[in-house]
């Protein structure tokens, strides 16, 4: 077996003129790489694509499993999961750099330039060729493993908890676990609204491993970003040719997007895939049917998980047809190879927003879309990571100058246009603002430094390639090319550590959040006493007892988070933000004041309440549950408004109102009402 040898090489990865980048008129390669030594064929893609999702997934969800049979101390009272986790990120390094460096060692034996202008096949041990493949396919997802499966082992919870943004979120996966139909995540008898795919395919995880939605949570997040993750490995390879700069970009695109995005997967998990489908857009409108394939794949899915980077990525491969429309001249094949990507993207997209379209076409209502108005400080600034102080600036800086001297090369020059429309849209979100919205620019940060970058990457490679063999061409031999590789290697694992081993440091507070936080169970991770939220088990148990179907009952409360971790159905959403435009958030608003505030003076008679909540446009509530104590009704029972106060930052203001008990205790009221801890709950008798 050791002695067995596998070749790489020949038609695949010899030089290639079919695969030149075309000049900017489209006539005539003006460069080519040198070298292509691992270009992959489209069924060895194909191939390492499922084996890297199918590894990854197991190896993933193994390692999270084995972290939650340990009892590691609370990441923001001990010390031990960051050494951990840095032992692991250093180990994956270690083992990655010394692979790369021994297949770089080979590369040069074949590398045409010392072999009479011919490449020769490339011979390995074949254990060695399964052996790197095996790590460096699995390289980006033991990264996710040590800097979130680790620091987050003793927790049940993801990142951030269940504070703010991730209560809905986690209301959304506790919907989608709930069942298999698809549907908004609060309000009842309602399309969804926000973008499903991750949600649903992750309700079904959740079902697979027996959990309830809000627990899947954290594995689900996990396990996909690890996935996408080692998947880039093979799309780059194919794109470049090159096994260790695949390797490259998929690291440090992982590295960036854990740091910049990772509280919010699914988005993640489209910002990684943004740089490969901007470098494949020149080939798909020149035809490439391979790798249109993927444009419809990659649009179409991203559009089911995160329709903003969908929509900036678009745009963007509208300008790079553009420009190729514009140099060719006498073609218009850009721009059916356009359409065609755009009308076959939208087909799948369609999953998760056809219903939502089919119900504002059949003239549903609509009011109170307010996803836009949110302006950061962030949302203020145009972000120039070159000159950032971290390795991650460096490499920015690096893709820039990149970006510049290769402007002429196909990948380089629609990387340069992608960053180009991220900036415009970034402009825009600031100027917009004049008409009382926003384009929520600021998230587009992590678009232009995943895509700088990776263009820093490639810069790398291409400095290796051709920069010193342009500059030098007398120079350099094979054992100085070896060497100037070797260098590199070093330096980029060295980087690549500095980086990597601060991410859970610069996620700490994410990480203290999902053990500071009250889970489903009511219990916080780190050992201290729970809040309020421990007696939401107590709540979800009061109503089934009382025959209550959680996803057939509308509730009416201000706290969110009961129905992150039960799945009932909200006669309001948390905040307008991310509630459905057909849920009428303002409307709703308008009617729960007018019950409040009447319940004190027009509709004091329980007939007459109960009557006007029968009158309600939309399925009135069965449950209440406010903050109050039954001994002191005169108090009055609290339920918090929430009320969009845009432009102002924060741009939600929760206002308190009150609601008369005796509506729901007086003669003749078909209301029973129980003290929980803090909360009255309410519940309907008929």
């Amino acid at each position: 077996m050791t002695n067995a040898t596998e070749t790489t090489g020949g038609p695949e990865t010899g030089p290639s003129h079919a695969d030149a980048p075309p000049a900017l008129d489209g006539t005539a390669p003006v460069t080519t790489r040198p070298y292509h030594p691992d270009r992959l064929s489209r069924s060895a893609t194909l191939l390492g694509i499922l084996l890297a999702a199918a590894g990854s997934f197991v190896v993933t969800l193994a390692a999270w499993w084995a972290l939650k049979q340990t009892s590691l101390p609370a990441f923001g009272t001990s010390m031990v999961t960051r050494a951990l986790a840095s032992a692991v990120i250093i180990a994956v390094i270690l083992v990655v750099a010394v692979l790369m460096w021994l297949w770089v060692r080979d590369e040069h034996r074949g590398n045409p330039r010392w072999n009479g202008g011919s490449a020769l096949p490339v011979t390995r041990p074949r254990w060695r060729v399964w052996l790197t493949y095996a790590a460096t396919y699995l390289s980006p997802a033991a990264i996710v493993i040590a800097v979130l499966a680790i620091p987050l082992s003793s927790a049940r919870l993801y990142l951030d908890g269940i504070s703010v943004d991730q209560g809905f979120r986690t209301q959304y996966m506790t919907r989608a676990a709930d069942g298999i139909l698809i549907s908004d995540m609060n309000y009842i008898d309602m399309p969804a609204h926000y973008p499903v795919g991750w949600f649903w395919i992750g309700g079904r995880f959740a079902n697979l491993l027996g959990l309830p939605g809000w627990e899947a949570f954290q594995p689900w997040a996990i396990v996909s970003l690890a996935v996408t993750a080692s998947i880039l490995v093979p799309v780059w390879q194919r794109i470049t040719g090159s096994l260790p700069t695949a390797v490259g970009v998929a690291l440090v695109t992982v590295c960036v997007v854990m740091v910049m995005s990772a509280e919010e997967p699914y988005a993640a998990i489209v910002a990684m895939g943004i740089p490969a489908m901007a470098a494949i857009s020149p080939r798909i409108l020149r035809g490439d049917l391979f790798a249109l394939a993927g444009g419809v794949i990659f649009l179409g899915v991203s559009a089911t998980l995160y329709t903003l980077f969908t929509a900036v990525i678009a745009l963007s491969v509208v300008a790079v047809c553009a420009v190729m429309t514009s140099a060719m001249r006498r073609t218009w094949r850009p721009i059916i190879w356009l359409v065609v990507l755009g009308a076959s993207s939208m087909l799948i997209a369609l999953i998760s927003w056809g219903p939502y379209l089919f119900a504002r076409a059949a003239g549903a209502e609509q009011s109170g879309d307010t996803a836009l108005h949110y302006l950061p400080l962030e949302g203020t600034q145009f972000p120039v990571p070159i000159f950032a102080s971290s390795v991650i600036g460096l490499l920015c800086l690096v893709g820039v100058v990149y970006l510049v001297l290769n402007i002429r090369i196909a990948e380089a020059r629609s990387l340069a246009v992608a960053l180009g429309v991220f900036y415009a849209w970034i402009g825009m979100s600031m100027a917009v603002t004049l008409i009382g919205t926003t384009l929520l620019g600021f998230r587009l940060d992590t678009l232009i430094v995943a895509t700088l970058a990776t263009a820093g990457v490639l810069g790398i490679a291409d400095a290796r390639l051709v920069g010193l063999y342009s500059l030098y061409p007398d120079r350099i031999t094979r054992r100085t090319a070896r060497n100037t590789s070797m260098v590199l290697i070093v330096l980029v694992a060295f980087g690549g550590l500095s980086y990597a081993q601060n991410i859970p440091q610069m996620n700490s507070h994410a990480i203290d959040l999902a053990y500071t936080d009250t889970d489903g169970y009511g219990e916080r991770a780190d050992r201290y006493p729970a809040g309020s939220a421990r007696y939401y088990a107590e709540i979800d148990s009061h109503l089934r007892d009382l025959g209550f179907e959680p996803s057939e009952t509308v509730v009416l409360t201000d706290e969110q988070n009961f129905m992150s971790y039960h799945p009932y159905r909200g006669f309001q959403a948390f905040t307008s933000h991310y509630a459905n435009p057909l849920g009428e958030f303002a409307k709703r608003n308008e009617q729960i004041e007018t019950w409040a505030v009447d319940s004190w003076t027009f509709l004091q008679n329980p007939a007459d309440f109960v009557a006007s909540l029968d009158g309600s446009r939309w399925t009135p509530p069965e449950v209440f549950i406010f903050r109050g104590d039954m001994e002191d009704a005169p108090a009055g029972w609290k339920y918090d408004l929430s009320e969009d106060i845009y432009p102002n930052n924060p741009n939600v203001r929760f206002r308190g109102i009150y609601f008369n008990p005796e509506v729901f205790l007086g003669d003749g009221a078909p209301w029973s009402a129980a003290q929980i801890g803090p909360f009255v709950v309410v519940t309907r008798d008929e």
